[in-house]
């Protein structure tokens, strides 16, 4: 009996779509063989009523008359709109400019990072990642600065509200830490990544930026190799003869600690307003590995040696580019972005 109506509502339906002759009546007959209140959409609604034997049967014929409707349909409705068509009327004016594709690019701070990682993979350097939600070991702790430590007050910032101590990374220090976890010395690896710090937002401050830092560790790396690295690759980086200069300073991270400058990348170290007549420019801070920090990370104590460094993607790309203000690099500004 079921069988006997779909076949029928078929041939009705196919009957009928081919006779339409414009889409008013073909939307008509789609919502008559088709929609929610048509009889094959009824017949396929009782299915569950059916013997498991009957359901397999009537349910397999509707659906594939179903199909057949559709198909027609469409061929009903592609044939309209051919017939519809102003095909003398259509003109193409060739002469007329296409419509430009805009086409994206790496934003600044992706093409510095990219070009210090091509630098350093090409003196042997391995790139190493890690999360920028850490734990307060990893933040602190293993980098030797306790909880009383006065450099928290500058560091501990952004926690993250839960039963474990975790916060937003001050540096990318704790990915030196997870590194020397899984592997021994000797090795040398760089850690570009995201920062976050509570800074007073200004033209040379920024609360969130990205920092790269560098870790050799063996058991006789010394100050020279730091120096010689570094100066081989800030002058790949500027494409010109760069002198690095160091002077004491204090990381508990390290000891012992320097600050190191470059000489200024616009005079050449003879004298400039950029460098304000000094010839150096400062860059940032690095040191001997402290024998604490290789503790923490499993190593004996006096069994390697190694020197750190850390410095803003930023700051590099405001030298490079002659930048004056480090909000532009976050603030999605089109104007200063496509300039890169």
């Amino acid at each position: 009996m079921l069988e006997q109506k779909i076949l029928t509502l078929k041939t009705q339906a196919l009957e009928e779509i081919k006779k339409a002759t414009n889409e008013k009546e073909a939307v008509v007959l789609k919502v008559k063989y088709l929609g929610r209140k048509s009889e094959l959409n009824e017949i396929l609604k009782g299915l569950k009523d059916l013997s498991p034997e009957e359901k397999r049967k009537i349910g397999h014929l509707a659906n594939t008359v179903k199909d057949e409707i559709i198909d027609e349909l469409i061929k009903t409705e592609k044939l309209i709109t051919s017939k519809n068509f102003d095909w003398d009327g259509e003109k193409i004016d060739i002469s007329v400019p296409g419509r430009r594709i805009k086409v994206g690019h790496l934003h600044i701070l992706s093409k510095i990072q990219r070009e210090i990682e091509d630098i350093f993979t090409g003196m042997g350097f391995e790139i190493a990642d890690g999360p920028e939600v850490e734990t307060e070991f990893y933040n602190f702790d293993a980098l030797n600065i306790p909880a009383n430590h006065p450099a928290r007050d500058k560091w501990d910032t952004f926690w993250v509200k839960s039963g474990d101590r975790i916060a937003l990374r001050p540096h990318t220090s704790p990915v030196q830490i997870r590194y020397m976890e899984k592997h021994q010395p000797p090795f040398g690896i760089i850690a570009p990544g995201k920062c976050f710090r509570c800074e007073a937002t200004d033209m040379k401050h920024e609360h969130t930026f990205y920092q790269f830092e560098a870790l050799m560790v063996g058991e006789d790396i010394n100050v020279g190799n730091f120096k010689y690295i570094g100066e081989q690759f800030f002058s790949q980086f500027f494409k010109k003869d760069i002198k690095v200069r160091l002077r004491p300073s204090f990381f508990p991270f390290t000891e012992p600690s320097f600050e190191f400058d470059i000489s200024c990348t616009v005079c050449g170290g003879k004298g400039c307003r950029t460098c304000k007549n000094a010839g150096w420019l400062e860059i940032g801070g690095a040191g001997m590995v402290n024998q604490e920090v290789f503790v923490a990370s499993g190593y004996k104590r006096n069994a390697y040696q190694g020197f750190a460094w850390g410095f803003g993607l930023e700051r590099l790309a405001m030298m490079k580019y002659k930048i004056d203000d480090i909000r532009l690099f976050h603030s999605g500004d089109l104007r200063f972005i496509k300039q890169f």
